[in-house]
């Protein structure tokens, strides 16, 4: 139980509470507690032992902290329990569906007792839903699709979910008795006290970067995984607490089911076939199919235990890939990079590219504060930023289209220019903090914000945030006028998916990249979790193409700053290095390198001057 967890059990009680016809007020409680689960930095689990502790919180009153410690005591909540036994787990999935929300589940169970997406897709066919209120036949096309979109991703994950499971996994088996967190600091224990686990390392879709994973492999060494201690390691790792279900257990192996559904595979390992069982385990099937034909032209044979030699069996490399890869003249090949796309003809030629990493990034140029619906002020975010080692960090709040936000008007964004601009004077040097603005772009291409405006930011991103219904060549169309404005520097999330949940809305992406390439405009890689957009394909286009990327993390809260590592695996995974990305140059090098603004733009007299206008 983390809480996250938490927060998702509060979130999901509001909503069965809506389904059912709750009391708003409630329905609101439960939600403003499950965002409080979500945002507070106090670990719930342990404060759920004081209620005077939870009671400090905001958004946390005497009846959501006894839920609080219900949770902690149960796992789960006697309301959310009795609302699943009503309507069933289903009406949870029908959640996920997009555009679908509690009232219009509600509006189907009171209709046709409608309670999980298959009896939905039934009753659509059946043109059972045709004449409840707003169900046209747009609708009805939009619940098929939403339906077909939810389908083919069943069964997979976030990346970023994973990674939090493993995270969880890993500290849980890390404290057996005997692993290096876990032992005494005495050496005076005997040996066999010592038996416990080394190291815990993700394998599969995890560690090659994907963007989703369909479930978590985790490969585990140690003086407890060899064969006279497996059985109590295995009996430890089955009763790790956060598993729903246990699917198999075996003398070196358990595979489970977690809350949320996702299967993890745990895998004990003798030290001696780590490298090889970590290659193995990591893939993907294409990769390991060509690395094993390579192996068996070379007279050896490759498999998760070992690379040995046909004629006689003889090990020849097992217990780091490093000596596996070179044993078939290769470099040691990224995880990111193994998807049979030529990673090995160029490992071979010791010609793999230098690819990004953390430590190149200067700074992020695309993030929320409070003068929309970010949580932080602009101080605050620049100090987050600067304790990511960042050098700069541009200001884009939202601008007014989307009012849900409370974006920014013509007066509004003017006076947080100043803000800005007042802040980047108090951070003496320390970090620079650029003005800019995240302005939509209209359903004709138009920018949601008056050039006169637009012309004082130093960074404007553009993006399309509404009208996904659109067609193809009413999209590209849209995105190329909007790109064609001078002052547009940077293109946000280009294709608007959002990961599980919604589609990228149909575009000519590769008309889109050429023609900011010719017009210098950049191509944002958004790394929240939940977009990651571009995607690796588009990314590796991109590079072909001569368009510039530049890589954000969208924060809406400043502790997201630090989320940006999810993105740099995607352009890992598009072979890109840090010359394709322009914020791994300074402050200067960086606004110099985006798109050459139109002359006389940017001036703070002028932007003082409009300022008094507005005002």
């Amino acid at each position: 139980m983390d809480n996250r967890t938490m927060a998702r059990l509060l979130e999901e009680t509001a909503d069965l509470l809506e389904i059912d016809g709750g009391d708003s007020f409630r329905v609101r409680g439960y939600r403003r507690a499950a965002e409080a689960a979500e945002q507070t930095t106090v670990d719930l689990t342990i404060a759920a032992a004081d209620i005077a502790r939870l009671l400090e919180i905001p958004g946390i009153g005497k009846s959501m902290a006894a839920n609080l410690q219900a949770i902690v005591q149960t796992g789960t909540l006697p309301l959310r329990e009795e609302l699943l036994a009503r309507y069933g787990a289903g009406v949870l999935e029908l959640l996920k569906l997009p555009g679908m929300g509690p009232k219009t589940i509600a509006l189907f169970w009171d209709a046709a007792k409608i309670a999980n997406v298959d009896q939905l897709a039934e009753a659509i066919e059946a043109g059972r839903l045709a004449s409840l209120p707003r169900m046209g036949p747009k609708q009805l096309d939009k619940l098929r699709k939403g339906i077909e979109d939810y389908r083919r991703s069943a069964g997979r994950f976030r990346i970023d979910f994973a990674e939090e499971e493993a995270r969880r996994i890993a500290a849980y088996l890390l404290a057996f008795p005997g692993s290096k967190d876990a032992r005494p600091e005495s050496a005076a224990a005997e040996a066999a006290d010592h038996a416990g686990f080394d190291t815990v390392t993700p394998a599969g879709s995890l560690r090659r970067g994907r963007e989703t994973v369909g479930d978590l492999d985790l490969l585990v060494t140690g003086p407890a995984c060899v064969p006279e201690h497996t059985a109590a390691a295995v009996e430890y790792v089955a009763g790790y607490p956060g598993i729903h279900d246990i699917i198999a257990k075996g003398e070196n192996k358990v595979s489970f089911h977690v809350q949320g559904g996702l299967q993890v595979d745990v895998r004990l390992l003798p030290s001696a076939s780590y490298g090889a069982a970590l290659q193995y385990f990591t893939g993907s099937k294409a990769h390991n199919v060509v690395l094993r034909q390579r192996a068996l032209k070379m007279g050896y044979t490759l498999n998760e235990w070992a690379l040995a030699r046909l004629e006689d069996g003889a090990m020849v490399a097992s217990a780091t890939e490093e000596e596996i890869y070179a044993a078939l003249g290769l470099d040691w090949i990224p995880p990111e990079l193994r998807e049979n796309l030529g990673e090995i003809e160029c490992a071979a030629r010791h010609a793999l590219p230098r690819l990004m990493e953390k430590a190149d990034l200067r700074g992020d140029v695309h993030m929320h504060t409070t003068a929309s619906d970010g949580r932080n002020s602009i101080r605050e975010m620049a100090e987050a930023a600067l304790a990511c080692g960042y050098g700069y960090i541009a200001i884009t709040d939202h601008s007014k289209a989307l009012a849900m936000t409370g974006g920014l008007d013509e007066k509004r964004a003017l006076e947080q220019i100043q803000r800005v601009r007042a802040v980047d004077r108090e951070m003496e040097g320390r970090i620079r903090v650029f003005t800019g603005i995240e302005v939509d772009i209209l359903g004709d291409g138009a920018l949601d914000m008056d050039d006169e405006v637009l012309a004082q930011m130093d960074v404007v991103i553009a993006s399309v945030h509404s009208r996904f219904d659109q067609s193809r060549e009413e999209t590209t169309a849209r995105v190329l006028r909007a790109i064609e404005n001078p002052y547009v520097r940077i293109l946000g999330h280009p294709t608007g998916r959002l990961l599980l949940r919604r589609e990228p809305f149909a575009i000519d992406i590769g008309a889109v990249l050429r023609r900011g390439a010719e017009l210098g405009v950049a191509m944002e890689h958004n790394a929240a979790p939940e977009r990651l957009d571009l995607n690796d394909r588009d990314l590796r286009l991109a590079k072909e193409l001569g368009c510039r990327v530049v890589i954000c993390s969208d924060s809406h809260d400043a502790r997201n700053l630090g989320k940006m590592g999810y993105g740099l695996r995607q352009l890992r995974r598009a072979w890109l290095g840090p010359e394709d990305v322009l914020n791994t140059l300074g402050a200067e090098p960086f606004l110099a390198a985006l798109r050459a603004r139109p002359e006389g733009s940017g001036s703070a007299s002028v932007a003082g001057n409009n300022l008094l206008e507005l005002r």
